[in-house]
């Protein structure tokens, strides 16, 4: 078995400390050194680990550097065992993580960031390449003197699927849980009384709503349209085979950011009903190319610092879309137990590189109660997460980047259990205006795109008047009148920022809109960049057709831009150099440039296969 079998992974850097997180199949938690050009970088070190199964140890390493590393320096660093052998082990593995001419890994710092790469939306199994590969490509060229490197990664939402899982994934998953003894867990109110029992269970694999909570319907229409009269608690149109357990999620996690395990993982379909044998045959194809690409992924991330943000994919789809759907989902042992599971898994293999002092309680009762058996007060751990609301964070750069929470801060609707939330409610609006005012430019991450395409907006509207919000995924900012209004106030507001900047992902297509606000000759200067997916896209038949809708539809002097709640703002698209009148569909990751000196935002889509789509800005402009 590998000693380390995820990571190193680089999140949160600051002008003197850095945090890296690994995991390990020994519970010899490694430390970490640091150096420039080979001189040593004095400082403190510490470690904290949690274990998650008996050879499965996950790792935040932490550096405190006595002074500030030089802007733009490439910094090494090293993990080092106390265990001779696991260090020689080390040594060895991490070969394949250095780039031609490199002898240890390594990471920048700089307050003043100006290329920033950000994706969303990674399924294993969509068919296609991994744009998340390309940032190794860049950093290969950077190492080769041929570029600069990229300063950070800002990850958007969606880095698994925990509700959309490929059968072959399934099969991997569970083989993992058993190589590492990952801990499993009783359930309450579910057909099995236990995960362990989950890899053999007859509906375990594409028949898992079949073991999905589900609810008596109340209507003769909802049981007319369900055909029973039960209705799935869930919402998801794939959670065939739904992530349930938390062994299950943290094995996911394992599997899409690293390749060592893969090695060892033999995929057969003991257990596939005969009928999903073709299902399982395709799936298993788009799998072994994104396997394929692993080891571009890993060694990218051991070098670039990193930060990510859940969206509801993470979790499952319209995760707190509606009121109704939290006191259905809530309500029921199991689903509530699922989301927690699900979070457990956010806290320890995304959210506590983010901003780990934040997290420090929720880690520490987390180790606290984990033991041999597992998670000793798991209900009482879920309670706290779901209880948690301070997800969202800040990077003191230059210009500063706020990382916004849209999922667990919703602004519910009073009328109607059936319509949608708000992204975000009064109160954490409110903080997050009084955390820009005043400043003289910002960075926003939204994983949804605060202004959207239009038309799709308008057929979400439609669908929301008919109750079916649930439907269409109507999760918007525009979907929620209160929400809609306090964020277009803030940009409204004589304090804000005059260049902003809006980083999002979430829809499967790109597109970058330049917005200025009508009739105000001050008004700030706001660049959205939307890049999504990694691995993933949008039906490409359809978004052509929804493109060309947005533009006869609304164009600029359409007087139905007159019914939206942006009329007092003027939206334009830049065109991209590949693609639609406005849209591009197609797996790619986004590189923001920015130039400090002047005003300019350059953005462009890099492709999976490695060709650019650039969205050049207006000559108007």
């Amino acid at each position: 078995m590998p000693l380390v079998i995820a990571g190193p992974i680089v999140r949160k850097v600051t002008s003197n400390l850095c945090y890296i997180w690994v995991v390990t199949s020994s519970d010899d938690a490694p430390s970490l050194t640091l150096s420039h050009d080979e001189a040593p970088i004095d400082g403190d070190r510490q470690s904290e680990t949690i274990c998650v199964g008996t050879h499965a140890f996950i790792h935040l390493l932490s550096f405190s550097a006595s002074k500030p590393f030089d802007d733009s320096a490439r910094v090494s660093y090293q993990l080092h065992f106390d265990n001779e052998e696991h260090q020689a082990r080390w040594h060895k593995e991490q070969q394949a993580l250095l780039y031609t001419g490199q002898s240890t890994l390594s990471f920048h710092f700089t307050e003043t960031p100006k290329t920033i790469l950000h994706g969303s939306c990674r399924k294993p199994h969509f068919h296609s390449d991994d744009a998340l590969a390309q940032v190794d490509t860049l950093h290969e060229h950077a190492f080769g003197q041929k570029s600069s490197f990229p300063d950070l990664l800002l990850m958007t939402g969606d880095q698994i699927y925990a509700d959309d899982v490929a059968g072959p994934m399934l099969k991997a998953i569970h083989s993992v849980i058993a190589r590492l003894g990952l801990f499993h867990e009783t359930l309450e109110g579910a057909v099995v009384s236990n995960t362990q029992e989950l890899a053999t269970h007859p509906h375990g694999y594409y028949e898992r709503e079949q073991l999905l909570p589900q609810i008596s319907t109340n209507t003769v229409l909802s049981s007319l349209f369900f055909g029973a009269k039960k209705k799935p608690v869930f919402t998801s149109v794939n959670a065939q085979n739904h992530l349930i357990g938390s062994a299950e999620i943290i094995a996911m996690y394992l599997l899409v950011w690293s390749d060592t395990l893969w090695a060892e993982i033999t995929i057969d379909k003991d257990g596939i009903p005969d009928k999903y044998s073709a299902t399982f045959d395709k799936e298993n194809e788009a799998l072994k190319g994104f396997v394929k690409q692993l080891p571009q992924v890993r060694r990218a991330l051991a070098h670039i610092p990193t930060y990510m943000i859940f969206d509801d994919h993470d979790v499952t789809d319209d995760w707190n879309l509606t009121r109704g759907w939290e006191q259905e989902v809530y309500g029921n042992p199991l689903s509530k137990r699922m989301i927690g599971n699900a979070l457990i898994g956010y806290l320890l293999c995304q959210g506590w590189g983010n901003a780990p002092k934040k997290v420090t309680a929720l880690i520490e009762k987390v180790k606290q109660s984990t033991g041999e058996q597992g998670i000793a007060q798991h209900d009482e751990i879920i309670d706290d997460l779901l209880d948690f609301d301070q997800w969202h964070y800040r990077l003191d750069t230059t210009p500063p980047i706020e990382v916004l929470d849209t999922r667990t801060q919703r602004w519910r609707s009073e009328s109607d259990m059936n319509k949608p939330s708000g992204l975000m409610d009064w109160e954490a609006l409110c903080d997050f205006q009084h955390s820009i005012i005043g400043k003289e430019s910002v960075i926003v991450v939204s994983a949804a795109p605060i202004y959207g395409v239009k038309v799709i907006e308008a057929i979400q509207k439609v669908f929301t008047f008919f109750g079916k919000a649930l439907t269409v995924d109507a999760e918007n900012w525009m979907a929620h009148k209160g929400t809609a209004n306090v964020m277009l106030n803030i940009f409204r507001h004589y304090k804000t920022p005059p260049e902003f900047i809006i980083l999002s992902g979430d829809v499967h297509y790109s597109f970058v809109y330049d917005v200025r606000l009508r009739f105000r000759r001050n008004s700030p200067h706001i660049t959205q960049f939307t890049c999504s997916g990694l691995k993933n896209a949008f039906p490409d038949g359809l978004i052509k057709w929804l493109d060309r809708l947005n533009r006869i539809l609304y164009r600029s002097k359409s007087p139905l831009n007159l019914f939206t709640r942006r009329r007092n703002m003027s939206v334009k698209a830049r065109e991209p150099s590949m693609g639609y009148g406005e849209l591009f569909n197609g797996c790619a990751i986004g590189v923001l440039k920015i130039s400090h000196k002047n005003t300019d935002v350059q953005c462009k889509a890099l492709l999976s296969n490695g060709k650019e789509v650039e969205f050049p800005t207006s000559k108007n402009d």
